[in-house]
Formats: structure tokens, C-alpha cells, sequence
């Protein structure tokens, strides 16, 4: 239930109220479970971020969920991709040569479903698409792994995207019921505007802010009138960090942990999800 807002969460609370003291007794217990595995863009340290092959990989290797990065392209498909511009990861450059600029809001959905995203990583990979956003709910829906999708921070959008990535959302009410059913859903961001802006629009479905600095004891409690994560870079998280958190009624995801080290120092400090590229290292699979 690591994956449930704090307004589903309160309805499980009063359900259960009851139960407390038998609750007490499998508190331990549950902790040892282990944090979720979250597959950074999927399984992207074996296969290109951001595509099907690495969200299917992802899924093989049994991580709890995937994250994904959600931007817009110029006629307004969701699609999900990282970085602000694509020269990194696909050959647009060669495909659209001089080109101004090469943002994903600079592109139709039409221009961009023709690019190899696969080849920079491996040529195995070459002719791998981009994919949409529900290309990846396709992938996962009828799988045991849930979605955690970053609103990008690309700062062309402004809180459009949030509004855009709620609307697409509430368009899909089977998926999205089912999703939330099964604490299978999460939306995060390094915006505290988009966040809100989502939040307001979305209630019910676990809003996290990510963090790559240590937030401050006054952010945490800001933020815990309504945000239901905080999920910030590992190496900034302790112990004491950890524990506030949770004290304030929120789950806190870590990122992006790969090293076994530094893996096994955040499963002891009690983290809720660990986000990896290499989910097989705690799963096993």
C-alpha cells in the first residue's frame, strides 16, 4: 500500500481502527518486506531508457513499479520521454536536420513516432520508438507492475503539462480505477506548482515531490498538507530524514540508487521505494 494518497489512505485508517493493536504486531514484519523496486524509465540500465523494451524488461524482472517521464509533443500527444532536448538518446538530427530547435514540443507526434531511440544505447536496440504515454499503460496494465510518471520539469510547458497529464487521465476511468485499486499509480515531480496543480485536479491519486536537495523541516510540513511523497536523491537522505517523513504521514521513494552499497544503506534507513536503474539487483530476477 506504499502507493496509496492520503485520502484513500484515511478511508483504509478508519476501516481498520479496530485493528490497531493487531496492526502493532505486523508493523515489524511488514518492514522487512523491502522497499518497492521502481525501475528508473524502466529497466534502463540494461535497455534504453523510455522505451518498451525497457518498461517489458522492467516488468520481467518483476519490479513493483516504472517511472516515466511525461512531455508533450506539439499536437499535444503525452509521450514519454526525459530530457528537454532528444539529441542524447535519438537520431533527430539526422532525421530532421537544422532544425531549430530540438525539443519535444517542437514535434508532432507523427514526426517523432519515426525516430530511433533504440541505437545510442545498443545496436541491438536500433529502430526501438518512442513511445506514448499509453503505449505504457498498454505495457502495464495487465501486468503486476504499477506506473510512477514524472511530470517534466522542461520548463516550456509551465503547469500546462500537469493540467494536460491529469485530463488524460480522468479520460481513462477503467485504467484508472483498477490502478488505484491496486496502489498501482503515482505521479511525482521536481515542481512544487506542478505537483499542487495535479494534486488539485486529481485528488485520489498519491502526488510525490521529488527533491535533489534535502528539503528543510518547514518544506516537510508545508508539503505534508497534501503531498503524499517525498522522494528525494539518496545521497541527501538519512535516517533522520527518513523518520520525519514518515512522522508526517508521508512515504518517501529514493533515487536513483544503483550500487549495492548504497542500496542496502537505504533499505536499512527503512525507505518506502528505492528508484534503480538495474531493478534486477533487488528483485533477483
Amino acid at each position: 500500500m506504499k502507493f496509496t494518497s492520503k485520502r484513500r489512505a484515511g478511508v483504509v485508517m478508519a476501516l481498520l481502527s479496530g485493528l490497531a493493536l493487531a496492526m502493532t504486531s505486523t508493523t515489524a514484519q511488514a518492514t522487512t518486506d523491502g522497499p518497492d523496486v521502481i525501475a528508473h524509465r524502466g529497466s534502463s540500465g540494461m535497455a534504453p531508457e523510455n522505451t518498451a523494451a525497457a518498461i517489458d524488461l522492467a516488468v520481467h524482472q518483476h519490479a513493483d513499479h516504472v517511472e516515466i517521464d511525461v512531455q508533450r509533443t506539439k499536437d499535444g500527444k503525452l509521450v514519454n520521454f526525459h530530457d528537454c532536448t532528444m539529441q542524447r538518446t535519438t537520431n533527430i538530427e539526422t532525421l530532421y536536420p537544422d532544425r531549430p530547435t530540438y525539443r519535444v514540443s517542437d514535434f508532432t507526434w507523427n514526426e517523432l513516432r519515426h525516430l530511433d531511440a533504440g541505437t545510442w544505447y545498443h545496436d541491438n536496440y536500433t529502430g526501438e520508438p518512442l513511445i506514448t504515454l499509453d503505449d505504457v499503460i498498454h505495457h502495464l496494465q495487465h501486468t503486476h507492475t504499477g506506473l510512477l510518471a514524472e511530470i517534466s520539469p522542461c520548463n516550456q510547458y509551465g503547469t500546462t503539462i500537469a493540467t494536460d497529464l491529469a485530463t488524460h487521465l480522468r479520460s481513462k476511468p477503467h485504467y484508472l480505477h483498477t490502478a488505484l485499486a491496486h496502489h498501482k499509480l503515482a505521479v511525482q515531480s521536481f515542481q512544487t506548482d506542478d505537483a499542487h496543480t495535479f494534486h488539485t485536479a486529481l485528488p485520489d491519486i498519491p502526488i510525490g515531490i521529488l527533491d535533489a536537495d534535502r528539503p528543510t523541516d518547514t518544506e516537510l510540513v508545508q508539503l505534508s498538507q497534501w503531498a503524499d511523497q517525498i522522494n528525494p536523491q539518496h545521497t541527501v537522505t538519512d535516517q533522520t530524514l527518513v523518520d520525519r517523513i514518515h512522522q508526517l504521514g508521508m512515504t518517501v521513494n529514493v533515487w536513483t540508487v544503483d550500487e549495492p552499497g548504497a542500496i542496502r544503506t537505504m533499505t536499512n534507513l527503512g525507505v518506502d521505494g528505492i528508484i534503480t536503474d538495474y531493478p534486477q539487483t533487488l528483485t533477483q530476477r
